[in-house]
């Protein structure tokens, strides 16, 4: 007889785990809605850098997020290759833009490291931990880091 009562050790999440350039990262599966294809997205006037444009997504308007752009890597030129993860983050709905989904991680807090202290403040404000899988360092990002406050871009 198993006991699978929540009392029995840590309680493992669940990643999403994505490529950007050669580098990987993930986050939680949970604020992932869904995973789709590359689709050209109309840009918008005096938008970031790092934002794509918008898509129509069944009715909806959704912004891109160039996700490697908003972490300081290199800009992706999307190809029918690349993905788009929807996501809901902060209260929004809004589209990243990766290179490819790779697996679902299953790990437990205790497996997570913090974030180096010979990191930018730029990287840890993104970062909120870095893991090993099978021999691969994996970023954990945090998704309500990534996109600035809707009030702070309107001041």
């Amino acid at each position: 007889m198993s006991d699978n009562s929540p009392a029995a050790g840590p309680v493992a999440r669940e990643l999403i785990a994505f490529r950007i350039g050669r580098q990987e990262f993930c986050v939680d599966i949970m604020s992932v809605r869904e995973i789709r294809g590359w689709t050209p997205a109309t840009p918008l006037p005096r938008a970031p850098g790092f934002m794509k444009g918008v898509i129509n997504l069944r009715g909806a308007v959704l912004p891109i997020v160039d996700l490697g752009a908003r972490l300081g890597l290199a800009t992706s030129d999307p190809t029918a290759r690349h993905v788009i993860m929807v996501a809901h983050v902060g209260g929004r709905t809004v589209g990243l833009l990766v290179d490819a989904v790779s697996d679902i991680i299953q790990l437990k807090d205790g497996e997570i490291q913090p974030t180096p202290d010979v990191a930018s403040d730029q990287v840890r404000t993104f970062v909120k931990g870095i893991f090993a899988v099978d021999g691969r360092m994996i970023s954990l990002l945090e998704l309500e880091w990534i996109l600035p406050d809707a009030e702070a871009e309107a001041a």
